[in-house]
């Protein structure tokens, strides 16, 4: 089931898995973890093992979905680990001291390759 069939459903199941919860609450699914790790989603079950499969309760996720300051934080912190992990990524240069250039542009619309 693609995310617009499963947002267009009449009834959600009780329990939704990670990605099904991204789409609910408007996230991307590789920001659950993060979410999870900041304290702000908590899965169902007792264990939190990477390698399991999550659910979460689809009536906790609509409160979550209506309540703008969790959305708020949520958000910093989604925001604050993309930038804290692409602050670690070494920058690239392509020798002419541009960021991340395989091509070279002549000043049209169309690049060459060098």
């Amino acid at each position: 089931m693609n995310n617009e069939d499963f947002l267009n459903l009449k009834t959600y199941p009780a329990r939704l898995y990670a990605e099904q919860a991204a789409t609910y609450l408007g996230f991307k699914p590789h920001d659950i973890p993060v979410l999870i790790a900041a304290g702000l989603l908590k899965p169902l079950g007792g264990s939190c093992a990477a390698q399991i499969i999550k659910y979460f309760a689809t009536a906790e996720l609509e409160k979550l979905r209506r309540n703008t300051q969790w959305l708020s934080r949520a958000t910093d912190a989604v925001r604050r680990h993309w930038e804290r992990k692409n602050a670690r990524r070494p920058k690239r240069r392509n020798g002419r001291g541009g960021l991340h250039g395989q091509f070279e542009f002549t000043g049209t619309n169309s690049p060459i390759t060098p």
